[in-house]
């Protein structure tokens, strides 16, 4: 007789589920806060992959005039590809010109004259070459250049002054770890008073929008908030506040911008929004982001560095989910 003859049991190795790695289970968490729950793949390369290539300056000058009721795209010709900004590099490029030219008139020529504007042209290179890339990222093109300006102008100094107000509410003599959180609370609340009033301004409805605006009092509140660090510490801190600004007030305002118009829609803006789960998620992280940045904690470089990751990682996210929605709303037309 013949031996019967089992079929083998797959290998356990075969069977195993896969482990995602933790920045994919970042990510699919994060997704899942904006309604997919799914990993979003993080190309950086790919995404930067313009900047440095060459490009005309009738192509920068296309770029700026979009946002007026002439040049703003329709919803069919609106790109969902994957972004890549390119021009912001070059207002950063620009930027460090203008301050390597101050810097050297201030330190070899003693320009004391010289000195105001080396602090804030310092102060505003990269929060405002962060803001200009946020407005090539915008790909509904339906916010002009002059808007995003006065937004970051008027809007920033506006939610420095917010905070100021909030501020007079508390007493904060040391900063300790308790205290960090508090301050995070009062600052993030205040940019986000000037979010929500050019939110309702200006009836953005599109996630991309609201991480524009968001972005525009970010930068707006960094740019003014180092500057008067620099005029108190000196021109040493400038230096240490533009590496940090990578990843503090720009993307922080960013997130929470596009948080509130994810949830706000094409709706008109009303008080419950503000208690939607999925904003105050967002909100929550970057309340958190911030308290840990200005806590004393130990290892104060490292903690930065990875503060900046996780800040860039939710922004990247929240850029997944506006392309996302250009592709739902196409569909829903």
């Amino acid at each position: 007789m013949q031996p019967t003859v089992t079929p083998a049991e797959p290998s356990p190795k075969s069977t195993a589920p896969v482990n995602p790695n933790l920045l994919d289970s970042a990510t699919t968490q994060l997704n899942s806060w904006t309604g997919q729950r799914r990993k979003v793949p993080l190309k950086l390369g790919s995404m930067f992959s313009e900047v440095f290539k060459t490009h005309s300056e009738a192509a920068a000058e296309q770029l700026f005039i979009g946002g007026t009721q002439t040049t703003t795209p329709s919803l069919a010709t609106v790109s969902d590809s994957p972004v890549k900004p390119w021009l912001f590099a070059r207002v950063l490029l620009i930027f460090a010109l203008t301050i390597a030219i101050l810097a050297g008139s201030y330190f070899l020529f003693d320009g004391e004259k010289m000195y105001i504007s080396l602090i804030f042209m310092s102060a505003l290179a990269v929060p405002f070459s962060l803001l200009m890339m946020f407005f090539e990222i915008n790909t509904f093109r339906n916010i002009s250049i002059f808007k995003v300006t006065k937004i970051f102008m008027v809007g920033g100094v506006a939610s420095v002054l917010t905070t100021m107000v909030l501020y007079q509410l508390v007493s904060i003599q040391n900063l300790t770890v308790l205290t960090a959180i508090l301050v995070a609370f009062i600052e993030e609340t205040g940019k986000l008073v000037m979010i929500a009033y050019y939110v309702k301004r200006i009836q953005a409805r599109f996630i991309l929008n609201g991480l524009l605006i968001g972005a525009a009092i970010g930068a707006g509140f960094a740019a003014f908030e180092t500057a008067g660090y620099a005029q108190d510490l000196g021109l040493s801190v400038l230096l240490v506040r533009s590496i940090s600004s990578l990843g503090t007030h720009t993307l922080w305002g960013t997130i929470n911008g596009a948080a509130l118009v994810m949830v706000k829609g094409d709706r008109p803006l009303a008080g419950p929004m503000f208690r939607d789960g999925r904003f105050l998620r967002f909100f929550g992280l970057t309340i958190v982001l911030h308290a840990l940045w200005d806590m004393p904690l130990p290892f104060e470089w490292v903690r930065i560095g990875l503060l900046i990751i996780v800040a860039w990682v939710t922004v990247l996210v929240l850029i997944n989910a506006g392309l996302r929605e250009i592709r739902t709303l196409r569909t829903g037309a």
